[in-house]
This record gives C-alpha cells, structure tokens and sequence, in this order.
C-alpha cells in the first residue's frame, strides 16, 4: 500500500511516469529510516524515485539547487521538489552495496574526481577551528585532536575547495548498467579534504579489495600529487568520523537508536587517523 504523502507530489509523478493514477502505480520501498523514506513508482517501462526526508535529510532539495544542478554533478536528474519531498529520476536499480566489484569502486573512484573537478564559488565550510567546535559538540573525544586541526589549516592552503558528498558509500553509489550516479545529497558541503574518497576506499577494503587501484585510478582522473592526495585522505577521514559521531549524538540517538553501537568504532577509527596525521 502506498504511503498517503505521494498525493502531495502526485502531478510529476503521474507525469514522468505516464500513469493514469496514483492507484496504476506498482510501489517498492527502498528504504526507511527515522529521516527518510524512499519508494520506487513505477508504470510499465517507466519508473520515478520519490524520497521524503525529515531532519537531516529534510534539506537535499536545497543542496540540489546549491550544487547538483548548477554544476551538472553525477546525481539524478531532479523532477520535482517541495516541502521535504523529491521526485527523482531513476538512475538504477543496483547499488554498489548490492553487488561490490572491483570495476564498480574504480567507477566510484572517477565519479569523486569528477565531483571534485567543478569550480565553486564559496569558502570552506569546514575550517580548522570547526574540528574544536565539533569535538565539544560530541564531548565524547578522549584525545588531542591538534593533528587534525593542523594538516586540515594545511590543506586550506594546498588544495582547492570542492563539492565534498558528505555520505559517498556503496549504498549511495548507483548503476543502470552503464552509468554510476551519486545519490543522498543533503549532507553535501565545500572543502578541501578527501572523506568521500576515504569512505569509498575504507568500504573496499572491508570488502577484501585492494585500496591502490581505487586511489590510483583517482589520481590518474585528477593529476593530483599523490602525496598531497594522501594527506587529503587523512584529513578527509577524520572530517568524516567527526561528522558521523556528530550526527549520531545530536540526531541518530534518536532516528536509528541502534547507531549508539557505533560510536566507539568510530572512535577508535578516529584516533587511528589522526594518530596517522600526528
């Protein structure tokens, strides 16, 4: 049975989808968290993505009018949105997470460079300072987070300010077969480390594949330095693990109760990285 909120976006979804109602569509959940939900409508040969967010997720429609849309990044085409809800383009039916092969994480590699290698106007959105701003939010941080402070201060010098994804895991990461597209962009935001490559290479590596090709394949996209690479993966990750405790202190305690599991993982991964920076 379909969820009574589609009838807020029923006009383009009736319309991408060439449907005479609402009650032709056939419905399949994705997804269902405490911030969103997912379904797949679909018609026939055609077929919508339609996504309601709350909290966190509520704003991605404004980060496509920020960034997806003005600089043509590897996202769904965007149909319709309004009041926390998106109809969206079905760009895929296999995720990454679905069926993670070595050609899908190189893929997955290039779609990062080319996120990366569109001009923005804007400074970062997350200086040095934020590093000691969001360890008091989390209040959990048992250790010196200079090392981070320091080579993130360094790399506001070194590299260019980009679009960062902010979530870029295989479950995010889409194919039709031919093409790989980025989904879940609310988190999306400017700066000049690496996490979105950092939790792709951190994902492949779980999964027993070799992280080398995956960042040669990014600088080979790129022409980056690898040593500087190297350091923007560093940084990139513990960016990463800041943002995912902050989110599971200020929100997930409450929308995924379960995501108290983990944060001493992240923990532990947090002080490895910047063990590593030190």
């Amino acid at each position: 049975m379909l969820p009574a909120w589609l009838e807020t976006v029923s006009d383009p979804i009736l319309q991408a989808t060439e449907a005479p109602s609402v009650e032709a569509l056939h419905g399949e959940l994705l997804r269902q968290w405490g911030s969103s939900e997912v379904w797949r409508l679909s018609y026939g040969l055609h077929s919508v993505i339609v996504k309601r967010g709350t909290d966190g997720q509520y704003g991605e429609g404004a980060m496509y009018q920020r960034f997806v849309i003005p600089l043509d990044l590897p996202a769904p085409e965007l149909i319709h949105a309004g009041d926390g809800v998106l109809v969206l383009a079905d760009a895929g039916r296999v995720t990454l997470e679905q069926e993670p092969t070595a050609e899908g994480f190189l893929a997955a590699a290039e779609l990062v460079a080319t996120i990366r290698s569109r001009s923005v106007d804007g400074s970062s959105e997350f200086p040095p300072e934020r590093v000691k701003e969001m360890a008091g939010r989390i209040g959990r941080i048992g250790f010196d987070l200079s090392p981070l402070t320091e080579a993130l201060a360094g790399l506001h010098r070194e590299a260019p300010t980009a679009v960062v994804h902010g979530d870029f895991v295989p479950k995010n990461l889409v194919t039709d077969g031919t093409r790989w597209t980025a989904i879940d962009w609310p988190g999306a935001y400017l700066a000049p480390h690496l996490s979105d490559l950092y939790t792709l290479v951190r994902d492949a590596v779980s999964l027993g594949h070799d992280r080398e090709p995956i960042i040669a394949r990014y600088i080979e996209a790129t022409g980056t330095d690898p040593a500087l690479v190297d350091r923007q993966l560093l940084v990139g990750g513990g960016c990463f693990y800041l943002v995912a405790l902050m989110f599971i202190v200020e929100e997930g305690l409450r929308t995924i109760p379960e995501s108290k599991n983990w944060i001493d993982g992240l923990l532990t991964e947090l002080e490895d990285v910047v063990g590593a920076l030190a």
